[in-house]
């Protein structure tokens, strides 16, 4: 009974709760002194914040990127069946990349460390230009002696050190700096951008992106089909070198025997094995370069487009904390933390001292 009395007893009502906010108004009006002192200390922090914090600078480029329509080899198949030709065998690779794939290609830790390497305008790299502009070498001191890696040699020949601090920045710069997106998405429109405080490291690091992973991503796309153009191609050339030879080896048995007696069937079977080498040779040489030509359509057709509609120019695209957001951020932070602080101090005496005294 007397536990239940006790949680009777413990219960607020509305009326108590009405009357407790008002003290604590009444409580922080009484402060307003001190409210008024932390809400102009923190937007004069504000104000100082946005002078002295560096702008940031964002490198955009936007592309279109148009896939091969493979509705459009329809027709082009149709012939080809009639002729006993399998285009699918020629090697299509349309779908090894579809839709937004190449996005995440720009994330990748390959294409951002292999752009990290790549030479900064005759100043090193673009990786020790990273290092030097953020003072990772003094930040991360305790961790890393930048002066001791080599990051000019061949990545294969890096070590474990090396490959972790490449893997850091390329993380740093996925999470923090790279933005891929698509404006629209009904839209083959792609748009990527490097924000940083450095101008000509976003600048150049965008370039340089974009550059090595549409490279990479035409490459890709047309390997197999390319592949197997090379081969069609290669056993076109032989096969005809066989059928040139054959059609000099009869044209030489033909001088050798100007006239020959129509009574010795012995003299002119070499003749006739030629004759029937050359029909071979030119039948498969006519079935290989049928082939060919069909691949180099196929080839054509799976090779994308990638078009640069706008690249990064100077001066970039600035980013600066505005001063009146900053001497509004401040104020507000400073009256949150002001209000804070005088709630756990009177709680304090309320309720501590109290108990002390």
């Amino acid at each position: 009974m007397a536990d239940q009395k006790h949680i009777i007893d413990d219960k607020i009502t509305f009326r108590e709760l009405i009357l407790r906010f008002e003290g604590w108004l009444k409580f922080f009006k009484s402060k307003w002194r001190f409210l008024a002192i932390a809400i102009a200390a923190g937007a004069a922090l504000g104000l100082m914040a946005s002078w002295i914090k560096k702008p940031k600078y964002t490198a955009e480029t936007t592309f279109v990127l148009e896939e091969s329509d493979a509705a459009g080899m329809g027709g082009l198949s149709g012939l080809a069946s009639l002729a006993g030709v399998n285009l699918g065998s020629l090697g299509s690779s349309s779908g090894l990349f579809q839709g937004d794939n190449i996005m995440e290609l720009y994330r990748s830790d390959n294409m951002l460390i292999k752009t990290l390497l790549s030479p900064f305008e005759g100043e090193g790299l673009l990786v020790d230009r990273f290092v030097s502009f953020h003072k990772l070498d003094e930040k991360w001191s305790d961790k890393v002696d930048f002066s001791h890696l080599d990051f000019d040699q061949n990545r294969k020949d890096f070590s474990v050190e090396q490959d972790s601090v490449m893997k850091a920045l390329a993380k740093t710069i996925r999470e923090e700096q790279l933005a891929v997106s698509k404006p629209d998405r009904k839209l083959s429109i792609i748009k990527v951008a490097l924000t940083s405080k450095d101008e000509r490291f976003a600048k150049v690091y965008n370039e340089k992106l974009v550059e090595n992973v549409n490279a990479f991503y035409y490459e890709t796309k047309t390997k197999k089909t390319a592949e197997n153009l090379a081969i069609l191609q290669h056993q076109a050339d032989s096969v005809r070198k066989v059928l040139d030879k054959n059609l000099i080896e009869y044209a030489g048995i033909q001088d050798d025997r100007p006239n020959p007696n129509p009574l010795m069937q012995k003299a002119s079977v070499e003749a006739k094995s030629k004759q029937m080498d050359i029909q071979v040779a030119s039948s498969a040489y006519s079935e290989i370069v049928k082939n060919l030509e069909i691949a180099k359509i196929n080839h054509r057709n799976s090779t994308p487009l990638i078009q640069i509609i706008d690249d990064p120019r100077y001066p970039l695209t600035q980013s600066k904390l505005k001063w009146y957001v900053g001497v509004f951020m401040g104020g507000v932070i400073a009256f949150i933390l002001a209000v804070l602080f005088l709630y756990i101090s009177r709680l304090y005496q309320t309720n501590v001292k109290v108990q002390e005294g």
